[in-house]
């Protein structure tokens, strides 16, 4: 059963300052005295590109972020899976909400081991699933934060798979991409309660109020010169 709004809002916000307090603390004893790294940039271990990456691989991981950057990955990926690249993008953005910061998200999930990984917000679970079969299925979820690329490859293939599970009808008023996004958020069972008239709790409904939000930025980010 999902919380009422606002005292889940209360309590993510008490938990976001905790983990940002526990992460504050953790930089500064990580940081060498004398040799501070630039302003709003994150030093961050180099990981092997996932096979069949694009040939524009991603910028390292940085605490600066704006899922715009990505937007030749977004095209690559989407494109291989099949699925919109203005979709993934549109995801990207509602995913935005918390810090992208390889060593936040690190922090973080001590805290809270269920947490998600990388810009994309997946779970180990359903990365481990996705991941079967296709050109990553060597890569691992911890590699994520470091690697935005294969955040964005596993999300395009997710989509791809929670398409092919929608029937060829359903009766709710919902376009495909809103199904799949509300799948992406909720999962597929869920999804599929709603392609067939369930309604979507506040939570979700606001998961997809952001994604009409975001969607025309996502599709001037994803436009081709």
């Amino acid at each position: 059963m999902t919380e009422s709004g606002a005292p889940k809002r209360r309590r993510w916000l008490l938990v976001l300052v905790f983990a940002l307090v526990v992460y504050i603390i953790v930089r500064a004893a990580d940081t060498p005295q004398g040799n501070p790294p630039p302003h709003g940039k994150t030093s961050v271990s180099p990981s092997s590109p996932s096979a069949g990456s694009p040939a524009s691989s991603p910028s390292p991981a940085t605490s600066s972020y704006d899922p715009a950057d990505y937007a030749a990955q977004v095209r690559t990926r989407a494109r291989q899976a099949g699925v919109s690249a203005q979709l993934v993008m549109a995801i990207l953005y509602n995913e935005a909400y918390k810090p992208h910061d390889p060593s936040f998200e690190r922090v973080w999930q001590k805290y809270k081991p269920d947490a998600a990984f990388g810009i994309a917000n997946m779970h180990r679970a359903t990365f481990d699933e996705v991941k079967k079969d296709r050109d990553f299925a060597g890569r691992r979820w911890e590699e994520l934060p470091d690697d935005r690329d294969l955040a964005v490859e596993a999300e395009a293939w997710y989509l791809h798979d929670l398409s092919a599970q929608l029937p060829a009808h359903w009766t709710a008023p919902y376009k495909r991409n809103d199904l799949l996004a509300l799948g992406y958020n909720t999962g597929t069972g869920n999804m599929l309660a709603f392609a067939h008239g369930a309604t979507p709790d506040s939570q979700a409904r606001s998961y997809l109020d952001r994604l009409h939000a975001n969607w025309s930025k996502a599709g001037k980010a994803v436009e081709t010169s």
